[in-house]
């Protein structure tokens, strides 16, 4: 499964730990992704994606005002040119 969002982009990104004394250490920060059954607008069919839960709310943002898309296109492409 890969660690982005389809929609977002959103991905995996470094920072640090920072102790009461200052003492940094690296750590990773993950997009909170699910895996997702979805059906396509465009074709109808139930497509698995890998999403981001901020993703699931713009699809679902873009159902309400019937804004057009389709998902194994975005799979495809890895994220949306935004």
């Amino acid at each position: 499964m890969s660690r982005f969002c389809i929609v977002t982009g959103k991905k995996t990104v470094t920072g640090n730990n920072v102790s009461h004394s200052n003492v940094k250490t690296k750590r990773k920060l993950k997009p909170n992704l699910q895996k997702k059954r979805l059906k396509n607008p465009a074709t109808g069919r139930i497509v698995t994606v890998c999403i981001s839960t901020r993703g699931l709310r713009t699809l679902k943002k873009w159902d309400r005002e019937g804004k057009g898309y389709d998902l194994t296109k975005l799979n495809q492409q890895g994220t949306l040119a935004m």
